[in-house]
């Protein structure tokens, strides 16, 4: 009755995961060459080239590996890419009109800030005249004269009013405008020096990167290249 229902075979229903089937056919060369991973180097040429043809093996079993984890996740990767293709039209579309409707309104708000920075200036500066004022009426106010008293006591209302002007100045603020760091390099050769001066290790990891990308084709001063042999 197997013969007639594929799907009645043990298993059939269930098939074997592939990396468990990959990992079974290379078990034994993979527990061998555990066995030669202890730490003691290699002494003769015997051993030499027993462990080149493990070496070969496990190359063997990583490329298969490699293989299977390709075979898997091509379809779930085509999918993923589909499905993101499908959505970046309209993303990229919602991106144009909203960096549009930015464009629109960042004049009127840099105008705006202006405007309200300058206002909130003046306030500032009110404020500060009004509590010098205020201090001076205090100082020169008699004690025994209850006129200059109110005087000084409405003058340091006043200041208080103004302060609190200021503040409500400083809040007032356009929303959807930020403020941003430009930067302009003006003398190549200086900020390399100030680099070097000042941050060493990111002239280091420069230099070691610059060194690393073009030993081979240039002959950079400062630097000894030669040619040696290990195994791969």
């Amino acid at each position: 009755m197997n013969d007639m229902n594929p799907r009645a075979i043990i298993g059939g229903n269930c098939p074997p995961d592939p990396i468990d089937a990959i990992c079974a056919q290379f078990e034994s060369e993979r527990m061998e060459a555990e066995n030669w991973l202890d730490g003691t180097p290699v002494e003769n040429e015997g051993q030499m080239k027993a462990v080149d043809a493990l070496r070969k093996s496990m190359r063997e079993f990583r490329l298969g590996l490699e293989s299977g984890q390709k075979s898997a996740t091509a379809p779930l990767y085509d999918a993923y890419k589909a499905e993101g293709a499908r959505w970046k039209p309209s993303i990229e579309d919602a991106q144009r009109i909203e960096k549009g409707l930015v464009a629109l309104v960042d004049s009127f708000k840099k105008k705006l800030a202006a405007e309200k920075e300058a206002a909130e200036r003046v306030a500032r500066a009110e404020a500060a005249r009004k509590m010098r004022e205020a201090e001076e009426a205090s100082r020169a106010a008699n004690a025994a004269d209850i006129e200059a008293q109110r005087a000084a006591a409405e003058a340091q209302r006043e200041a208080e009013e103004a302060q609190r002007r200021a503040a409500a100045a400083s809040k007032d603020t356009v929303k959807g405008l930020r403020t941003v760091t430009r930067y302009e390099i003006t003398d190549l050769r200086d900020a390399l020096h100030w680099i070097a001066k000042n941050d060493k290790d990111a002239m280091s990891a420069f230099v070691e990167d610059y060194v690393r990308r073009n030993h081979k084709a240039a002959n950079i001063t400062g630097v000894r290249v030669w040619q040696d042999r290990e195994a791969f």
